[in-house]
């Protein structure tokens, strides 16, 4: 119900909701992150549409038989998957409240990270001086947007994972901390999962046509 209380010196009412409930801090931060998402699933399901569209367009240039080094992508994807483990074990340390060995799985698993970018870059450099640009072809265009946005996203995810610790150093484990590392604890495993879509499709699927 809504309810008027005195005029303010501009004369005008101000209403207020009388039956409205006090509501817990950072109670629709789960929602709003899920939401955010699940709008991230949208645009990476655009570039995967992309790629698929777009994939075995060459212009008879390069492909991914001539460009892929799977060994290296598969280095690369266990530094990732191993990065999500350790960020488990972060949580569960968080659970038992313990401070320093929180802070010590979040630093294996952000230099996991560290090492999932380097290689990437490494991977991109790599192809970009034997003439694979994201202009040379439809192909390369599709992969430098899909795996590019994807690096883009565990990069971001670094940076929030050291302004977290350096927020659990200063107030250490206080309730709006645990809440920000469950929200990163997501966005961490929702990379995972994009990434081994990124691995069968982009690069298995790539090679074997």
């Amino acid at each position: 119900m809504t309810v008027a209380v005195n005029p303010t010196q501009t004369g005008e009412p101000v209403f207020y909701l009388a039956d409205e409930h006090p509501h817990p801090e950072g109670y629709s931060t789960s929602l709003g992150f899920w939401i955010y998402l699940m709008s991230d699933c949208l645009i990476f399901a655009m570039l995967f549409a992309a790629f698929g569209v777009l994939g075995a367009n060459y212009a008879a240039g390069p492909a991914p038989k001539d460009l892929f080094d799977l060994n290296l992508v598969a280095v690369n994807t266990s530094m990732l998957l191993l990065s999500s483990i350790t960020y488990g074990f972060a949580m569960l340390t968080m659970q038992q409240n313990k401070i320093a060995q929180t802070q010590m799985w979040l630093l294996i698993t952000g230099l996991f990270g560290v090492a999932f970018i380097s290689i990437e870059l490494t991977e991109f450099a790599h192809m970009i001086h034997e003439g694979a640009t994201p202009q040379r072809s439809a192909f390369l265009s599709a992969f430098f947007t899909l795996v590019g946005t994807h690096g883009l996203h565990v990069s971001c995810g670094l940076i929030w994972l050291v302004t977290l610790m350096v927020q659990v150093w200063r107030f250490g484990l206080i309730e709006a901390n645990r809440r920000r590392l469950m929200c990163l604890s997501m966005f961490w495993h929702f990379l995972d999962v994009v990434w081994i879509g990124v691995f069968t499709f982009v690069y298995l699927l790539g090679v074997l046509r």
